[in-house]
């Protein structure tokens, strides 16, 4: 089919046309399945829009129908309109942002028929949308051709993430002129933060079903799924495919491109349906990481004897869960005669005086490094007995394989050693000798694993680094991470008490 629909003639119809450059020109064009015969007249009564929204009247031979499920995903209208014609004669009307319609409308026929979930999607217009996560929790932006955005669309959507929604970007054919647009537009919209190619073991890949190997069209030379995202707190706040799905969804290749990059149908339907599931999973998250730091205006005096959590930041996703601090020490200063600050402070090695510092706070989710000039500083903060906690956000690989890289140059004549259960740590406060995991620490370590996982280096008899490979800090609060490597609450708050208080007492 393909084969046969690149060989029709094209007579292309653009609103616009001299407006765009004349490559990009060559990847508008309809992506969907092709009309199989001109459309037959439709009386005013008969029409739909092209998608099923829940405004749309209902006939009366439909009136028995099942309501529209609610919307998950709200579908960017954007960009401009034109018409295409078939060789056959065959003309219909084609637009930037819904290149494929049945996109959205098939990946969401396949949520309600293997995963038994009911949601929907509907057309959004920036200008109108009001910026709620609550009732949107994704924006859908699919097209080839550059995505153009306003400051004001841009302000937007960057208000709309940091509240807690996400956006996804399709390039629907693997076209390098809308990935590299929307690339650089949300780069514009959230500077402080980078582009992260999302992990093989990062949830998103995992939420339904493993999704490890993937088959692509031929001018993809791979067969491992590919993610760009901006993190934003635990999740990812912003998401970009470069490759296409939106085709995949609708059951079919790519016409007319030879030179489009997509995914292929079984491939597109397990990451839609693993987005689709991470989309809900991490809504609550979102939300519950957008609420403001509620110790930010508490204890604003400069601390004296009392214990103070202080966070590096540094050039990876550093605040991995940003108000879950503040429950850990709420429960320290509760439960312990330990006087305790309640207000985070965040500090860059190599820039601020640590010397009044001592205990230090590592989370992240990828790759980082530190400078020469921070190595140096942290070093010194462990050699005059400060203690550094280091906690995996999530659990993920990338980040575990940089803690250990950074910790042979802070100490390279040191290494992680498993914490026995036997150390005091696991019972300054409370005892804590059996560990409450997520699943997902069943289906990395084994269902064996029942006890907490620390590592750590002792400097002088001390442990002066501490090391959970297994997010702790996710537990510090009841929210859910799902598929997240990660200790329960029941675990996280007792053993993460117990880890600050041996902190502010060796």
């Amino acid at each position: 089919m393909a084969n046969r629909m690149r060989r029709l003639a094209v007579v292309l119809i653009l609103t616009g046309f001299l407006s765009a450059q004349a490559g990009e020109n060559e990847w508008f064009v309809p992506l969907g399945k092709p009309p199989e015969a001109p459309p037959k007249r439709i009386s005013g009564g008969e029409a739909f829009p092209p998608l099923p929204l829940p405004a749309t009247p209902l006939r009366r031979t439909e009136r028995n129908r099942t309501p529209t499920p609610p919307p998950l995903f709200g579908k960017v209208v954007w960009g401009e309109q034109g018409s295409f014609t078939y060789g056959q004669g065959v003309t219909t009307k084609i637009a930037d942002w819904n290149l494929c319609p049945a996109d959205l409308q098939q990946l969401f026929s396949k949520v309600q028929t293997k995963l038994g979930l009911q949601y929907g999607f509907e057309e959004v217009t920036l200008s109108s949308f009001s910026g709620d996560p609550d009732k949107m929790a994704v924006l859908f932006f699919s097209g080839t051709r550059s995505l153009k955005l306003d400051e004001k669309s841009l302000a937007l959507l960057r208000s709309y993430v940091l509240k807690g929604g996400m956006i996804v970007f399709d390039s629907v054919a693997g076209s390098p002129y809308f990935y590299d647009s929307a690339r650089a537009l949300m780069q514009q919209a959230f500077p402080e933060v980078k582009f992260r190619v999302i992990p093989s073991d990062h949830p998103i890949y995992h939420m339904v079903s493993d999704v490890k190997t993937v088959k692509y069209s031929p001018v993809v030379k791979s067969d491992k799924p590919y993610f760009e995202g901006l993190y934003v707190g635990s999740r990812i706040g912003v998401l970009i495919s470069k490759y296409g799905l939106g085709c995949g969804w609708d059951n079919h290749d790519v016409p007319l491109l030879p030179q489009a990059a997509f995914y292929d149908v079984p491939s597109s339907e397990a990451l839609g349906l693993n987005l689709v599931a991470y989309a809900i999973g991490y809504h609550r998250v979102g939300l519950e990481e957008a609420k403001p730091e509620l110790f930010a205006g508490i204890d604003e005096k400069t601390p004296t004897d009392e214990f103070v959590f202080a966070q590096i930041e540094h050039d990876g996703s550093f605040n991995v869960h940003p108000n879950n601090a503040v429950t850990l020490l709420t429960k320290l200063r509760a439960g312990t005669s330990l006087r305790v600050n309640l207000k985070r402070v965040v500090v860059t090695p190599g820039k601020d005086d640590l010397s009044n510092v001592s205990f230090l706070y590592l989370t992240g989710l990828d790759d980082f490094h530190f400078s020469d000039e921070a190595v140096a500083s942290l070093r010194a903060f462990l050699q005059r007995n400060g203690t550094l906690l280091i906690n995996n956000g999530l659990g993920l690989s990338v980040f575990d394989a940089a803690v250990r890289r950074e910790l042979v140059r802070i100490l390279p004549n040191s290494k992680l050693e498993p914490v026995p259960t036997s150390h005091p740590i696991f019972s300054m406060v409370s005892k804590v000798q059996d560990a409450d995991y997520t699943p997902a620490v069943a289906m990395r370590y084994g269902a064996g694993v029942k006890v907490p996982k620390l590592e750590g280096v002792a400097l002088n008899g001390d442990l002066r680094v501490i090391y959970s490979p297994i997010d702790i800090e996710a537990g510090w609060v009841e929210s859910e991470y799902p598929m997240a490597l990660a200790y329960r609450s029941e675990t996280a708050a007792p053993l993460g008490v117990n880890i600050l208080m041996y902190a502010a007492t060796h």
